[in-house]
């Protein structure tokens, strides 16, 4: 064989199938294809989420879901590895796996891996959450992996004075402070829910008036509001998003947006104050943060009122977690990093 036939041969099984890696939540599933070195070759997105099966996870409602998302990928016989995280590993999930204890590594994750067999006798690895004991207790699942991922593809934080701060926003807010490859501590903030449920279903949302364009001004003043450390807290604050508009200083497609930034000031301002018992806090820091492109974006406009202007977006986390945690556990091997 000559030189260049054995590179084709080579370039050829680098991109060759080697895991399926499913992210299954709450509401929804993706799913991932991925060759030995963590490329994405395909992915799947379904709806069907822990708790929108088409059936009840006991009649076979996981099977049916995985089969529908995944078979085309097993059509050949190929006997491809497959790793989950996620809700689906919580008590309603496919199986639970047990939370693991901080501090956690890779390490401890692959040790508490649970593992279901399908109805065709296909093995599923499920990759535990992480716990946070102690009298306010704290839990993921899911994020875990997304933490995993951000570290592998960036080293930055490694070498940041009392910890590296990954942020990860959202439904349920979490900021976690990593140090030596490990999740040492975490913090959750209602935020996303919180917006939710005022916008929908309290007397502030009487006011406001949907719109597609996001005013940035008004993003800003809530921000500020909550920032300003006179003020007596959230719940002395949220009322004047109705208050504002009242009096004419907020028209109606501007609430939202300001009681966004309140809430997401509230909980910046939380992470300082905790950051402050350390001996340090979000002006000049360098953190990372995982999620949505436009909500990461709200969040750095935000992160820069408090000093923080370093707070890039880590893009595929999730796929890069599982990868990382499959080579861990011995599920695929590679000589080489993802991509």
């Amino acid at each position: 064989m000559t030189r260049t036939d054995t590179s084709a041969v080579t370039q050829q099984a680098q991109h060759a199938p080697a895991l399926i890696a499913l992210d299954w939540g709450t509401t929804a599933l993706r799913a991932y294809l991925l060759d030995a070195q963590g490329v994405v070759l395909d992915s799947r997105a379904s709806s069907a989420g822990i708790m929108n099966l088409p059936r009840p996870a006991a009649q076979g409602g996981f099977d049916t879901v995985f089969d529908a998302t995944c078979g085309a990928w097993l059509a050949s016989g190929a006997q491809l590895p497959v790793i989950a995280a996620g809700m689906v590993g919580s008590a309603q999930g496919w199986m639970e796996a047990p939370y693991v204890a901080t501090p956690a590594d890779p390490a401890a994750l692959v040790a508490g891996i649970v593992r279901v067999t399908t109805l065709k006798g296909l093995t599923v690895h499920i990759v535990p959450g992480v716990l946070e004991d102690g009298a306010l207790p704290n839990v993921m699942r899911g994020e875990e992996t997304q933490i995993f991922g951000a570290l592998a593809s960036d080293t930055t934080l490694e070498h940041e004075p009392h910890g590296g701060l990954i942020g990860l926003p959202g439904t349920h807010a979490k900021w976690a402070v990593v140090s030596k490859g490990r999740i040492e501590r975490f913090y959750t903030f209602m935020t996303g829910e919180t917006f939710g449920a005022l916008r929908d279903h309290t007397i502030l949302g009487r006011t406001m008036r949907a719109t597609d364009q996001h005013d940035l001004a008004a993003f800003i003043r809530g921000v500020d509001t909550a920032k300003d450390a006179g003020h007596a807290g959230m719940l002395a604050t949220i009322f004047s998003t109705r208050t504002l508009g009242l009096t004419g200083q907020l028209k109606p497609e501007q609430q939202a947006d300001y009681l966004s930034g309140l809430l997401i000031g509230h909980e910046l301002r939380g992470l300082n104050e905790v950051l402050a018992r350390e001996q340090a806090d979000l002006a000049g820091k360098t953190l990372r943060l995982i999620g949505n492109d436009a909500l990461c974006e709200r969040y750095r406009h935000a992160l820069a009122r408090f000093g923080c202007h370093d707070a890039r977006t880590v893009a595929h986390a999730t796929e890069r977690g599982l990868h990382r945690i499959a080579l861990q556990a011995g599920l695929i091997r590679s000589t080489s990093s993802a991509n």
